[in-house]
């Protein structure tokens, strides 16, 4: 039987002119710059800029977000609702680890890339998925996602082959994604109303880890914090969002057969609703980095979703807004209260974000507004007269001018010199 080691001697001779244990030693040290094993697990992140391959993983969940979007405005139902939920709770999710692991493993090397490469493959083909005839297409985007879940399953398990420290850490990831991952193979085979249940579980232990390493984390006297770099992705990822919102406006006018002056009305107000949203939303979160701790990052994280969810029904809303349910009072119900809550997760994540020392003065005043015109939206929302669509417009327009106002009116009361200060360090850190 030929072995290897005949083969040495003949190597030896070669031109390498190196035993195979030194020739394979060589070709492992040259190999591994270009290979690029991922950067060990430090809790010290360094303020680094966005790189161009997380800005090109970033574009495919615009994909990902337009066709859930668009699955909802088609579904405008209960259950419509519920599938959007729970596809995007799978998606951020996915994007989300995406970005945590490039955040904290990831370099320049090929595997990097390579890893960044099929999960843009996986959401791609998610996309294809999601708007098949039913049930062909619960089965495909099912399947899809099983994957999604298998390779971020691997992407952290992996870590601890190259640096056995880490293990410990992402043992709480590898066992339930696993499980996450039975429970998508097993909603294939069991009764639809047996489907929620299961899917509320994937959701849950796919959610869950990051609470159960905090934990082993704290038994190491480690700590890992939000770091630059991801809040700035979070805010790349609401843009994504925003960006469906004004697809939306753009969808419901075009498929308005008569372009009149009132169409065009109705366009400028949504327009307008859709920028005084990113107003807010950006006057009270850019620059804004989360308190440290893990638990808080997570947190934070996951307030992030019902906010941006809310974004997404606002879009969906829009591609109704200009056609013959215009008026419909149900939907009009739905605008307004998705916008409220919209106000109340930024009021809740403002909570979890470390603001300067001036800030605090107004810090109360503007969250207490936050709430007041989530209030006084709801309670729009439940006036039971059917408005035209742009006076119903009309007047959430006003209200969100009102809240700007009084951001402004509080920010502006600051002292010049202290307010100066802050805005110099707001335009250092972006």
């Amino acid at each position: 039987m030929v072995q290897l080691s005949d083969f040495a001697p003949k190597l030896r001779d070669s031109n390498f002119g190196l035993p195979l244990n030194q020739l394979l030693l060589r070709i492992k040290t040259i190999s591994s710059p270009w290979w690029g094993a991922p950067r060990k697990f430090d809790p010290n992140f360094e303020k680094r800029r966005i790189s161009w391959l997380e800005l090109f993983y970033d574009l495919v969940y615009v994909i990902a977000i337009s066709r859930i979007t668009h699955h909802l405005a088609i579904h405008m139902t209960v259950n419509g609702f519920l599938q959007y939920a729970g596809l995007f709770f799978l998606i951020f999710w996915g994007w989300l680890n995406g970005s945590l692991y490039h955040d904290i493993h990831g370099n320049a090397g090929l595997r990097t890339r390579l890893m960044t490469l099929w999960q843009v493959m996986i959401v791609a083909a998610l996309a294809v998925t999601i708007d098949q005839p039913s049930p062909t297409w619960y089965i495909n985007t099912t399947i899809v996602f099983m994957v999604m879940q298998f390779f971020i399953t691997y992407a952290w398990w992996s870590i601890g082959f190259y640096d056995k420290n880490h293990r410990r850490y992402n043992k709480p990831y590898t066992i339930l994604f696993l499980i996450s991952l039975a429970l998508m193979a097993l909603s294939l085979f069991v009764a639809r109303p047996w489907l929620k249940f299961l899917g509320v579980a994937v959701i849950v232990c796919n959610y869950l880890p990051p609470f159960i390493a905090h934990r082993l984390l704290r038994k190491s006297s480690l700590d890992l914090s939000l770091s630059w770099s991801m809040a700035e992705r979070l805010g790349l990822f609401t843009i994504i969002v925003f960006g469906e919102v004004v697809l939306g406006v753009v969808n419901g006018i075009s498929n308005v057969d008569n372009l009149d002056f009132t169409a065009w009305l109705n366009f400028a107000l949504a327009i307008c609703i859709v920028f005084a949203l990113w107003w807010i939303f950006f006057a009270l979160m850019s620059g804004r980095n989360a308190k440290p701790g893990f638990v808080t990052a997570t947190v934070l994280e996951l307030l992030c979703i019902p906010t941006l969810m809310s974004l997404g029904l606002i879009a969906a809303r829009f591609s109704y807004l200009f056609g013959p349910n215009q008026a419909n009072k149900t939907l009009n119900i739905v605008f307004s209260c998705t916008v409220g809550t919209f106000l109340i997760g930024i009021n809740l994540m403002m909570g979890l974000l470390d603001y300067p020392h001036i800030f605090n003065a107004i810090r109360r005043p503007v969250r207490l507004s936050l709430i007041l015109t989530a209030i006084i939206l709801f309670a729009w929302s439940l006036v039971n007269v059917e408005f035209p669509t742009h006076y119903h417009l009309l007047v959430v327009l006003g209200i969100l001018l009102v809240e700007i106002i009084c951001l402004n009116f509080f920010y502006y009361n600051l002292d010049f010199e202290e307010r100066t200060k802050m805005e110099a360090s707001l335009a250092e850190s972006e």
